[in-house]
């Protein structure tokens, strides 16, 4: 096994007790060679070796290399535990050296361990100033080299620390000798074949879900659906921009996080459009109208945005791994939306005026659609109810009866795709047979939209807390696999996820804590954003109704996915699994249908207080009718962007996309026949004076 031995010199600069340097990728076999029992044999048996924690700086580039330091350690005669132990460490900090102005950590000790720390600091320098090391999990931290005997419990350790540097030593030293030795209790290995499949669709999905918005608002705008997409463009370069500035991760959620956003943005344009077509209508000039239109579009614009921010960062607090890469996109997304929507278009539309031209929000196409519709909506209430009421008992049942595709996230397990190779002939019930007789238990096998891949999730040996617990289910796996493959499948071959073959292209792994807590996090996210938007919704329109007709639309949606999730789990031929992304996309239905509802409610508010002589019931379908446009072409705009997402992302998002297509028609559904109605159900007479007083003062005349 090569090892460069400290022999000086090399470019680097060792201590005395570094015995020389390896490689990154040869430590295991290094270490292999140190534990073999005719290597100890020919060693003295109070050594040990250790690898440094970080690899070693280069001196003249100060860059990492890929090489770590190899430490001799004298140890304890009949024992591998350190002479003292980090329990004895009262305090630890980090602070620059008042003569050198170099980082040093001061450290100070307990009786115990000040009277161990002499002794070990005493021979260390009569043995001409031999370095201590400081060891975590088997690993070298730090090894000061000792210059005087230590006496009083109280030390500093100076070397070339950077700030950063020097408080990690400090909070490692602080933390003392951990109760309990860490496990992996979660962990995930993707491909690069499988991984770069996945992102090559889902990069498809948002390439054509822009073509279908960039379309559809030329044809429907005109001029001003030019300038939309100048501003959308502008909010993708900042978005992705300030992702990639602060080394945001980008998961496959997060991607669907830019392709939600592309939808906001355009639902932004589309509400100010709307409201400037209605100003011209009564006839105002154009540069009025769009004056106008901006300025009476903010407060539905603000509102539905809040309750966006509200959503993600509930998601970001509460959520676990990619969620928190989808909510930090969303979260982003959201300002990026307001400054592109609010600032640049209008900028590009008043410089274009400015320059003589002129702006038009109607094409032959669009110019007749919407124009003062008059549907009786209140009328179709109870009707709908029915329709409601049908289906969520009908999901009732099901949760009951059928429950839930859970996924590992929700029931812990092990979870692994494999790739079968050109000449392997398989099918789902055959790699479910097999690795029932294997495992002893019935795993779940499904196919994937990748070629001839599957995945298998098994609960096998998962409360197993041993180091070789993960192990042992991979040779199990692989004895199934084997016999599927004909009997000739090379082990290490398969387990190489870039492999060639049949081979493992992704695994992970959640233990029975990890997806306790992802439950018990998921079902408090929830509640948590009902209870703010409730909350919000009540400070905003200062009327419990109004809070209670959006929670009642809210907790609707909600039941209305669940169940579509609990009856097409084994039906449909993609993956319905509740997992973490699906409460990502859970919450984010929340949020957008949400946002539909505030745009009527906003209209409603605004609608009471100009038509003072007409009955809430003539009010509410009013601002219904009123808003309807906005509420289709922004419902189809979505829904374009969502299905280009479901049709062509990868395997893994199928669920995500799925649940934010129904979540679209859902909350569309809901702000119609749901929250609108249970308003004027429970309003009674509203009183429109206290309406009046909680919004500002509109100066513009409405006619009837």
């Amino acid at each position: 096994m090569e090892m460069n031995v400290n022999a000086g010199g090399q470019g680097f600069m060792y201590s005395a007790s570094v015995v020389g340097t390896v490689d990154k990728n040869k430590r295991t076999a290094l270490k292999a060679m140190f534990d073999n029992p005719e290597v100890k044999k020919a060693l003295p048996n109070d050594l040990l070796f250790r690898f440094s924690a970080k690899p070693i700086k280069d001196r003249t580039t100060n860059k990492f290399t890929n090489k770590y330091e190899v430490y001799a350690i004298k140890k304890k005669r009949g024992s591998d535990s350190a002479p003292l132990e980090g329990d004895h460490i009262v305090r630890a900090a980090a602070n620059p050296d008042p003569v050198t102005q170099q980082v040093a950590v001061s450290l100070l000790m307990d009786n115990v361990g000040s009277k161990v720390w002499a002794d070990m600091t005493t021979k260390a320098a009569q043995d001409n100033n031999r370095e201590i090391a400081i060891v975590l999990d088997d690993e070298v931290v730090s090894a000061p080299t000792v210059n005087d005997p230590i006496t009083t419990g109280s030390s500093s350790i100076s070397g070339s620390f950077t700030t950063q540097e020097g408080q990690d030593l400090a909070n490692i030293l602080e933390i003392g000798k951990l109760p309990a030795k860490t496990q992996i209790i979660q962990e995930s290995v993707v491909g690069p074949s499988l991984g770069q499949e996945n992102i090559n669709k889902s990069i498809l999905s948002l390439a054509l879900g822009m073509f279908c918005v960039v379309l559809f608002m030329i044809a429907y705008y005109a001029t001003g659906g030019v300038m939309s997409i100048v501003g959308l463009f502008t909010n993708l370069f900042l978005l992705i921009g300030i992702l990639a500035s602060v080394g945001t991760v980008m998961t496959l959620p997060g991607i669907a996080g830019i392709v939600l956003t592309m939808a906001i943005a355009v639902d932004a344009n589309v509400i100010i459009y709307e409201r400037i077509k209605e100003e011209l209508r009564e006839g105002k000039s154009l540069q009025i109208a769009i004056s106008d239109g901006f300025r009476n579009s903010m407060p539905a614009i603000l509102d539905s945005n809040v309750t966006t921010i509200i959503t993600a960062l509930i998601l970001y607090f509460f959520g676990l791994g990619p969620i928190k890469g989808f909510a930090v996109t969303l979260l982003i997304g959201v300002m990026t939306t307001l400054f592109t929507a609010i600032l640049v278009v209008r900028l590009v539309t008043e410089w274009w005026l400015e320059k003589g031209n002129n702006v038009k929000y109607t094409t032959a196409f669009s110019e007749k659609l919407f124009i003062q519709p008059s549907i009786d909506w209140l009328g179709m209430r109870k009707k709908f109810y029915v329709v409601s009421a049908i289906v969520i008992i009908a999901g009732l049942v099901s949760f009951f009866t059928r429950g839930f595709e859970l996924g590992v996230d929700f029931k812990g397990g092990y979870s692994y795709n494999i790739q079968f190779g050109d000449g392997t002939a398989v099918n789902a019930e055959m790699i479910r047979s097999t690795m029932k007789e294997v495992f002893d238990l019935e795993p779940i096998v499904k196919e994937i939209d990748v070629k001839n891949t599957y995945n298998v999730t098994t609960t096998y040996l998962i409360n197993d807390n041993s180091p070789e617990a993960t192990e042992k289910v991979l040779q199990k796996l692989y004895e199934g696999v084997n016999k599927l493959s004909g009997g000739n499948l090379d082990y290490k071959k398969f387990k190489e996820s870039d492999g060639t073959g049949t081979h493992l292209t992704s695994f992970s792994k959640v233990g029975p804590t990890v997806a306790d807590d992802i439950k018990s996090s998921s079902f408090w996210s929830t509640i948590l954003v009902i209870f703010c938007i409730f909350i919000y919704i009540f400070i905003r329109f200062a009327k419990w109704q109004f809070s209670t007709g959006t929670v009642v639309s809210l907790v609707h949606d909600a039941l209305i996915i669940l169940a579509l999730f609990s009856f097409g789990h084994g039906f449909v031929p993609f993956t319905m699994e509740i997992d973490q992304a699906f409460i990502a996309a859970f919450l984010t239905i929340l949020g957008y249908s949400m946002n539909d509802t505030i745009v009527v409610f906003d209209r409603i508010r605004e609608y009471l207080r100009t038509y003072t002589a007409k009955s809430n019931y003539d009010v509410i379908n009013l601002a219904l009718n009123a808003t309807l446009s906005r509420t289709m072409i922004t419902s189809a705009i979505t829904l374009f962007v969502v299905l280009m997402l479901f049709l062509f992302g990868g395997a893994s998002i199928k669920g995500f996309a799925f649940a934010l297509v129904v979540g679209v028609i859902s909350g569309t559904y809901s702000s119609l026949f749901v929250a609108t109605p249970v308003l004027y159900d429970l309003s009674g007479d509203l009183n429109v004076k206290e309406t009046e007083a909680a919004v500002t003062p509109h100066t513009n005349t409405v006619k009837a």
